[in-house]
């Protein structure tokens, strides 16, 4: 089975649905490369998705120890090439991790090695520089 279905809209849009779900995301082209910049463009995807990868496997380990990651958040940010051809020449992300208890250090390191190795971190070109930035906190429960 396909992962997903795309039509070309026009006007530099495109509509995604996954196969699975039957999700839709919107693309369009970002408003330094001709677009309306009123969704996300492929690369926005493309770098938010690494993001989104990382935190994703670091909560399946998590769960299996027990951890509750829930309330952390990543920003991320793209760099593009400035010279032609028009690539992802950075992409930073920068984790907020919530955790209900003090993490010692060997524990944190091992969940940044998870995020290292997640699926989309192995598949990106490695001429894409990747910055894993990460704050930890505790949470009081309530």
């Amino acid at each position: 089975m396909p992962t997903s279905k795309i039509i070309y809209l026009g006007e530099l849009r495109t509509q995604a649905t996954h196969s699975q779900s039957g999700t839709e995301i919107i693309t369009d082209a970002p408003t330094d490369n001709h677009g309306k910049g009123e969704a996300f463009s492929p690369t926005d995807l493309a770098a938010t998705s690494l993001g989104s990868c990382a935190i994703t496997v670091m909560g399946i380990a998590a769960r299996r120890d027990e951890i509750d990651f829930a309330g952390s958040e990543i920003e991320v940010t793209k760099v593009m090439s400035a010279e032609l051809p028009r690539r992802i020449v950075k992409i930073e992300v920068n984790f907020t991790m919530q955790t209900p208890e003090e993490l010692n250090e060997e524990v944190k390191q091992k969940y940044i090695r998870i995020a290292h190795t997640c699926p989309v971190a192995l598949s990106l070109h490695p001429d894409v520089v990747q910055v894993f930035n990460f704050k930890w906190h505790v949470v009081q429960s309530a």
